[in-house]
């Protein structure tokens, strides 16, 4: 065998080798973030699919509580959101709730809708200087609950820095 077709066999073996390399080198990094202000780091923004009706405890939560990002637990052996009280610096402030009309399973319509129904949330809260800091996803029924009859959409507030000092609510008047 001529040295050319060697170096032709070890090539697809060595680029397998490094795919692997890289796809284990990512399992051991932390999740995207993107450069904020001043070179801080913050998380990614989170979207509709950062959490679903699907995630575990997630159902179990209420308007005005708080909850942790979703994280694999050992115990529960699967992905899990677990109440937490909003003083203790939480990531995620449940803000409201929107009910989406009957109909067919339709994702990105019911993901419009969920938007603006929240958007809508957001901005009777939070307006100039007191929403600085904040955003806010909605949480949508998964095909599954949707089928059961869900319809309910969560719209929940955060911190893209990081965790909240407090519940995120303004104070009633």
């Amino acid at each position: 065998m001529t040295v050319t077709r060697q170096a032709a066999i070890r090539r697809p073996a060595r680029r397998w080798a490094l795919l692997l390399g890289l796809v284990a080198l990512g399992t051991l990094l932390p999740p995207p973030t993107a450069t904020g202000t001043a070179g801080t780091t913050v998380p990614t923004i989170k979207d509709e699919t950062f959490v679903t009706a699907g995630t575990s405890g997630i159902l179990h939560i209420e308007a005005g509580e708080c909850f942790t990002d979703p994280e694999y637990s050992g115990e529960a052996a699967e992905v899990v959101v677990l109440y937490t009280p909003c003083h203790e610096r939480a990531a995620n402030q449940a803000y409201g709730f929107v009910h989406a009309p009957d109909g067919e399973w339709d994702p990105a319509a019911l993901s419009a809708f969920a938007w603006q129904g929240c958007r809508r949330g957001f901005d009777s809260h939070w307006s100039g200087e007191s929403a600085s800091g904040l955003n806010f996803y909605p949480v949508l029924p998964t095909r599954e609950t949707w089928a059961g009859g869900d319809r309910d959409v969560m719209c929940v507030v955060y911190s893209p820095g990081g965790p909240m000092d407090g519940s995120a609510l303004p104070m009633a008047s």
